[in-house]
């Protein structure tokens, strides 16, 4: 990738300076379609009136479980009770760098080509030299006039394959964190607008509170003139190594990881190979599971603060009411569930499945939809509430309509789900434990790689359905109106015509791209219940 496509890099510069450089807005909108991945053909998605156009805040966590959202009450006061909650919404792959990959283009991950979290499929080096960055939401909004923002996690390996102070296309103000130190919460580095700057281990310098902190200034600054803004705010928490800040270190001491019937699954004879192999959990194990529960939990209490923060400073300013924030997570997380120790990247619904919570303009407050709807979608809709334009290879949707209070005339009836093993890197399958009879091979399963001990599968969520295929050639099948805790795999005595079909669509929506894919995912199942 040729890196003059960059966003000029200004270091801490008051926002109206920006404006004062007159076309600045222009030049900036111009660099996102200067390389390969080019924004033409496109569709238009929207057409605000540039002097009514809402801001936008999008605050991503990682590895946020659903169960978890339960411990942030400002979330809950600020976001759910003053917002809409999608219950259905899932994350093509699992895993941090594919799953942000779609955040900012709209792709699945077999489009993207970002399968992993590095190696050759995968990581920031990957998304650099394919050219990913050129074209982004950040781009897209960005040529309508935004004037865009990020700081916190971006991908996995930044800036591996770029200069230490790259910053990509499509960004005005930049204060993304180098390497990886920003998983400590302290002893980091953020590359801010072009400028490397360390952090150290003073309690003011706990990240997501440092991110707080940039986030009030920014949309203070961002306020003052007529141009709307687009704020990307990716934290790091509660992703392990989960370190609370000091002043919450002490919080939740009594709190154990949930028992869902699924925790440390008694029997497991009916699940993949890789489940089979793994052994029941001790009690240390169950101890260690419950400690990173509780920091998990402490580092959530930060990210509270943050959204609080964030809404006080909106409403300070005058600005709330004109301004959707978006508050998700790049995947789930497990803690026990089907003897999995602590992790991502399974085809169950705690990995898969995450929150998504909207508050803005126009916006019910307090109502749930239940519409199928993916990390695919975060772009589309985005550059709708914009008005801006959306590249053709766009896979996902905007969910814009559920928001107004509306149902599209057709939407998708089956999301895809998607896990590859690293190249260049793999990590060995995990041994059974010394607790669990080591399984044969069936007659015919090809030799595969596995991260973390998963083989590579694809898979589908339609209707109560969880549909997967591995490359070992097993599968599973899941009924959640019957078996919400995906403890019954029933793929070998579902009846044939619904595996047939959830086989044959999967095999159809793996082959698409853009339209194709959307019309694809649209199909009925007569199978399926309605």
């Amino acid at each position: 990738m040729n890196e003059q496509c960059a966003s000029p890099t200004p270091h801490r510069v008051p926002r109206r300076t920006f404006l004062k450089l007159g076309a600045a807005a222009a030049t900036f909108g111009a660099l996102g379609a200067c390389a390969s991945a080019s924004l033409a053909p496109s569709r238009a998605v929207g057409a605000a009136a540039p002097g009514s156009r809402p801001n936008i805040i999008f605050i991503n966590t990682d590895d946020l479980d659903r169960a978890s959202l339960t411990t942030m009450p400002k979330v809950k006061s600020l976001m759910t009770d003053s917002g809409t909650t999608f219950t259905s919404f899932f994350l093509n792959v699992s895993l941090c760098c594919p799953s942000r990959s779609s955040f900012l283009r709209g792709q699945y991950a077999q489009n993207t080509q970002v399968l992993t979290n590095g190696g050759a499929n995968g990581g920031y080096e990957r998304v650099h030299a394919l050219g990913i960055e050129n074209s982004t939401i950040a781009t897209w909004l960005q040529a309508a006039g935004y004037h865009t923002g990020l700081m916190g996690k971006y991908l996995n390996g930044y800036p591996k394959g770029a200069t230490d102070t790259f910053v990509p296309p499509g960004w005005n103000e930049w204060y993304g964190a180098v390497g990886s130190g920003g998983y400590k919460e302290f002893d980091y580095q953020l590359n801010e607008n072009g400028k490397l700057v360390s952090y150290g281990k003073a309690p003011q310098d706990y990240l997501t509170d440092v991110l707080a902190g940039k986030a009030a200034d920014f949309i203070t600054r961002a306020t003052q003139d007529t141009q709307p803004f687009f704020l990307y705010i990716p934290t790091f928490a509660p992703h392990q190594p989960a370190t609370p800040s000091p002043k919450y270190a002490g919080a939740f001491a009594d709190a154990k990881a949930p028992r869902p019937p699924s925790y440390n699954e008694q029997d497991v004879s009916d699940k993949p190979q890789w489940v089979q192999h793994l052994p029941l959990l001790n009690t240390q194990e169950q101890a260690r599971l419950d400690e990173l529960y509780r920091n998990r939990d402490r580092t959530l209490q930060s990210v509270d603060d943050l959204v609080e923060r964030v809404v006080n400073t909106l409403q300070t300013v005058g600005a709330l009411d004109n301004t959707y924030i978006v508050f998700s997570s790049d995947n789930g997380f497990h803690l026990g569930e089907h003897r999995e120790t602590s992790g991502k990247q399974a085809p169950y619904e705690e990995d898969i499945r995450v929150p998504l919570i909207v508050r803005g303009p126009g916006i019910a407050a307090g109502k749930t939809v239940d519409a199928l709807v993916g990390n695919v979608d975060f772009a589309p809709t985005f550059a709708e509430w914009a008005g801006a334009t959306v590249p053709d290879f766009v896979d996902g949707r905007s969910f814009t309509a559920f928001l107004n209070g509306n149902t599209p005339q057709t939407w998708r009836q089956t999301f895809l789900l998607e896990h590859y093993t690293q190249d260049g890197g793999a990590k060995k399958a995990k041994k059974p434990g010394k607790n669990a009879a080591p399984k044969k091979q069936a007659p015919g399963t090809p030799a595969v790689k596995t991260a973390h001990g998963i083989p590579t599968f694809q898979g589908l969520r339609a209707g109560s359905y969880v549909y997967v295929e591995y490359e070992t050639n097993e599968k599973e099948l899941y009924d959640l109106t019957k078996d919400p805790d995906e403890l019954q795999n029933i793929a070998a005595t579902a009846d044939p015509a619904l595996l047939g079909q959830l086989s044959a669509r999967l095999a159809a929506i793996k082959m698409g791209k853009g339209a194709a894919f959307r019309a694809a995912e649209e199909q009925a199942m007569p199978s399926l219940p309605a």
